[in-house]
């Protein structure tokens, strides 16, 4: 009997993702564990196994488009087994051929299954009913294509790409909510500013779509307050040079070799644990507190950003962060991390020091509360403790707090505490 092979749920959040590759193609010999294909994700490509031997057939997921969770992508048949020859191709974004006015966008689908009975109980996926209420369509008027004529998410999808198409034809020039002037920067509309051959058209990647809706519902949805303080680093910087030196050899090479940001990332680690009700999260029903300092360190990687997570860091020794740092942003950078190395947290460290910037501003990603902004370390005059004017190494941070869990006294304390670790840092090791 023929396997399905089915793109499947690699993030706790995902609704459809795209093969950016195939490994193998149409009549390939396969064996169960072979890489079949890899997706993109919004925070890593994921390679996908084989899940039985046999040859491919029905290769219906196109590389480079949106697909349904759960949908088949292919089959794998067993050697001299019959083809299905019959198998539907996957319609991620089915469009409308006409301008018509939304209420009228029906796909022969939609028609067929509007004809059902009312009040007869409708078939449908837990996911297909969620994007169904996401996207205010009634799961009565879809035709479902699944198991006996189970609605599955691939229906919805298809049904809501079609309105959403026939509205932009029916509407090119509109956007919500805005006048005809006041639109000139939003969307396609832009493009009218910019003569023709000025510019070219990249398509949004899945990460760089996902990057964009968290962070405009993190910037609208939670209220952010800011806090700022400079670190004297002086006595860090000789610290870090001192444990540097005293690393023990490992293969003729040091067995560690720490960087400031090791060292901000277990200093603020610590001060998370050492002011627990700054250690939290928050929901609409609870404040979540939590136990441990699971701090996600902000890295760059082509094409967006990804935050990998160092667990249980006011636990770990220095050297332990370091090292683990080093193995999380070299695979991320590669787009090889795990959904569990890079999903939760309970606050955050985003470092630009390494590009000159003296100060920023973060946005907080839930289900964080903090996130630590650090900029650049660099000589400035200070007046000493004997009231003299001398010369300090400075760090200047930003302390971005969710002021619906953080009020700004709590995110003050916080911020104290870890500026005390930075400028004592003989704290971090005991």
């Amino acid at each position: 009997m023929a396997t399905e092979v089915i793109l499947p749920k690699v993030d706790m959040d995902m609704a459809t993702g795209r093969i950016s590759k195939w490994f193998f193609g149409e009549g390939d010999a396969v064996k169960e564990g072979d890489v079949l294909f890899e997706i993109e994700t919004d925070k890593a490509a994921m390679e996908i196994d084989a899940p039985a031997s046999g040859v491919l057939r029905n290769v219906t997921g196109k590389e480079g488009v949106d697909i349904a969770v759960g949908s088949a992508v292919a089959w794998i048949y067993a050697e001299g087994e019959a083809v299905n020859e019959t198998a539907v191709p996957l319609s991620p974004s089915a469009t409308a051929e006409s301008p018509l006015p939304v209420s009228e966008a029906k796909t022969p689908a939609a028609e067929e299954a509007a004809e059902r009975k009312a009040g007869s109980a409708v078939r449908a996926t837990p996911l297909a009913r969620r994007l169904a209420r996401e996207r205010g369509l009634d799961l009565a008027t879809l035709a479902g294509s699944g198991p006996h004529g189970r609605v599955v998410s691939a229906d919805v999808l298809a049904i809501s790409n079609s309105v959403a198409d026939a509205w932009v034809q029916a509407e090119p020039t509109r956007t919500s909510g805005r006048s005809e002037a006041g639109d000139n920067i939003v969307g396609e509309n832009a493009l009218r500013h910019f003569p023709d051959g000025s510019y070219e058209l990249q398509a949004h990647t899945s990460m760089r779509r996902t990057i964009a809706r968290r962070l405009v519902e993190a910037k609208s949805t939670v209220p952010h307050f800011y806090l700022s303080a400079d670190c004297r680093l002086d006595a860090l910087l000789k610290l870090r040079a001192e444990l540097n030196a005293a690393a023990p050899l490992g293969e003729s090479v040091p067995a560690y070799k720490l960087s400031v940001n090791d060292l901000v990332i277990k200093a603020y680690a610590l001060a998370l644990a050492g002011v627990p009700d700054a250690n939290v999260s928050w929901t609409d029903e609870h404040l979540v507190r939590h136990s441990h300092s699971d701090v996600g360190v902000a890295v760059s990687v082509p094409g967006g950003l990804i935050t990998p997570i160092i667990r249980q860091a006011e636990q770990k020794s220095l050297s332990t962060i370091s090292n683990e740092m080093k193995d999380l942003a070299v695979r991320a950078k590669a787009g090889k991390l795990k959904p569990n190395e890079y999903q939760g947290g309970t606050g955050a460290v985003s470092n630009l020091g390494m590009y000159g910037v003296k100060e920023f501003a973060a946005i907080i990603n839930p289900p964080h509360s903090t996130i630590l902004a650090v900029g650049a370390g660099e000589k400035r005059p200070v007046v000493t403790a004997e009231g003299e004017l001398g010369v300090a190494t400075v760090m200047s941070v930003t302390l971005s707090t969710d002021h619906r869990a953080v009020d700004g006294a709590l995110g003050a304390e916080l911020l104290a505490k870890f500026r005390a670790l930075i400028e004592n840092p003989l704290g971090m090791l005991v």
